[in-house]
């Protein structure tokens, strides 16, 4: 902030008959009257946010019945959102409080630590933030805010001269800036544009919840989240076959979603008033596998006290879904394939045909081609499967979905365990992206459960999300030194993790500092005590990339 000359009140704006929103100082003979805020003073003398009010309020004719009212207990108004101004300059803060007190809650902090340790704990619509303040600038702390809730709407405030350290912040996630000193009128009317945005926001959340009956997904169909090309042209062929009778054989790697799959066909079919019954063909002991499918007759084997219907029967007039059904064993899959071929099943012990009215989904995780090769899959009933194949990429094939089930995942856990958790901070979701995900989906969706359980805080950060995860190498490693002291084991780990996070970025180091959630000296005094030097460091020390 640098020394401005005062301002004249805006001549087009009317003086208000209320006594708690215009916060000039009382005009006297000597002095100008003024409405810009952030300007500095020889008197260091700021605003007063009753004095003008009270000499408006003097000044009405006694006969005016508004008096009473004026003089009477104030009136409540709805506050339409939370506003955060950060500014080392106290009188700005308490002028701006005195502009937007009536419509918002106003915090305050005086320097960019300060503002993270309110939004760690608070839900904020808007950041007011100082450009120029002593440590870290406007535009430093801006990444870290976004970070912590990239959601909230932040306006740096900058001097005349700041303008292209302005247009920086706006690269950089602001949403606007004011320059200082900043008219009243500014104050009001950017305040009232971002909360009408932030109300917009939340009205289109509530409807969305409303449409999908309280379960909000950020993008996706029938359970399934993602937008990738793959996943899209997966919804087209789900919504074709799913009105026909059609035998599917779905594939994708282990936890990418097969059954979800089969209930959406089974959802959209004509048959989704009836049962759907999965079966998971690998979990079954092998003795048990044609009685649990199949069903037994009384007497049919030892223990079998009572007549038992199969998974076939209890599906009828619905759908079977066999999951891992390459695991089926040979002579099992003959009749499976005359269950295909005649509609009817044997129950074991049974002297006669039972027909089923079912529709038959399959799924795996190997290549049962290569097993009808190996001699250890039918070929008839690999091509009676194979009507309508479809195939579920992995999670690593379809990165720029992980945004969307996180955002999926982290609102399903929070309305599940009760958690007040809104959302990521970019650290942590660019370690989600990055992460090649073996479980796929299911692993993401284990991983963001526990973190929400876990999380004591609104917004998940890069420490929330598990090691093995975040850093896999380090992680693997750190296994490896078991016994060691637990200061040592502990100094180990951090110089392997900041360090394994700097290569990442490139030694970009106000990046990784933005990752880590430090300041870029913390991370510089780090290198300097371990003796590290970044790459391309020159013999004085300085490097260009930082």
């Amino acid at each position: 902030m640098h020394r401005r000359s005062a301002r004249h009140w805006p001549r087009s704006r009317p003086a208000r008959p209320r006594c708690s929103t215009s916060i000039a100082p009382a005009p006297t003979p000597a002095t100008s009257t003024s409405s810009s805020i952030g300007g500095r003073r020889n008197d260091a003398t700021y605003c007063v946010p009753d004095r003008r009010a009270a000499e408006l309020c003097a000044a009405a004719p006694t006969a005016n019945p508004m008096n009473d009212l004026l003089s009477g207990p104030p009136l409540t108004t709805r506050r339409r959102g939370t506003v955060l101004v950060v500014d080392d300059e106290e009188g700005v803060r308490a002028s701006i409080r005195a502009i937007l007190e009536e419509t918002c809650e106003v915090l305050e902090a005086e320097h960019g630590a300060a503002a993270l340790d309110i939004l760690a704990q608070r839900e904020v619509d808007l950041v007011m933030l100082d450009q120029r303040m002593p440590g870290e600038s406007g535009v430093d702390v801006l990444p870290r805010v976004k970070a912590l809730d990239p959601s909230v709407v932040v306006v740096i405030a900058t001097a005349v001269r700041d303008v292209r350290t302005a247009v920086e912040a706006l690269k950089r996630g602001a949403y606007d800036y004011l320059i200082k000193p900043f008219e009243v009128d500014d104050i009001i009317a950017l305040a009232d544009r971002v909360l009408e945005k932030r109300e917009l926001e939340r009205e289109v959340v509530s409807l969305r919840s409303a449409l999908a009956g309280g379960n909000v997904e950020a993008v996706g169909f029938e359970g399934l989240v993602g937008r990738h090309p793959e996943m899209t042209r997966l919804y087209q062929l789900i919504t074709q076959i799913a009105p026909t009778p059609t035998t599917v054989l779905i594939t994708g790697d282990s936890g990418t979603g097969k059954e979800l799959v089969a209930r959406a066909i089974h959802r959209r079919s004509d048959r989704r008033n009836a049962p759907f019954v999965a079966v998971n063909v690998a979990a079954i002991p092998e003795t048990l596998v044609e009685s649990e499918l199949f069903g037994h007759e009384r007497g049919a084997f030892t223990g079998a006290h009572a007549r038992r219907l199969g998974r076939f029967e209890l599906a009828h007039g619905g759908t079977v879904f066999l999951d891992e059904i390459g695991s089926l064993r040979i002579d099992l899959q003959s009749k499976l394939l005359r269950v295909l071929q005649e509609r009817e099943i044997e129950r074991v012990g049974g002297q006669r045909p039972v027909p089923v009215d079912v529709r038959v989904l399959a799924a795996t995780n190997t290549n049962l081609r290569a097993a009808v090769r190996e001699r250890t899959f039918r070929d008839d009933l690999f091509y009676r499967l194979n009507v309508v194949p479809l195939h579920i990429p992995p999670l690593r094939e379809r990165r720029e979905d992980i945004p969307h089930l996180v955002e999926h995942f982290v609102r399903k856990a929070a309305r599940d365990c009760r958690r007040d958790v809104r959302g990521v901070s970019a650290g942590a979701l660019e370690v989600l992206t990055r992460y090649d995900w073996p479980g796929n989906v299911r692993e993401l969706e284990n991983v963001i459960h526990r973190a929400v359980v876990l999380a004591t805080r609104p917004v998940l950060h890069l420490q929330d999300v598990p090691l093995d995860v975040a850093m896999p190498e380090t992680g693997a490693r750190l296994t490896e030194d078991d016994g060691l002291p637990l200061r040592e084991a502990c100094d180990r780990f951090e110089r392997q993790y900041v360090l394994r996070v700097l290569e990442r970025v490139q030694w970009n180091v106000s990046r990784a500092a933005r990752l880590l959630g430090v300041h870029r000296n913390t991370v510089l005094a780090k290198l300097s005590a371990w003796g590290v030097q970044r790459p391309g460091t020159g013999t004085d020390g300085r490097s260009a990339s930082l």
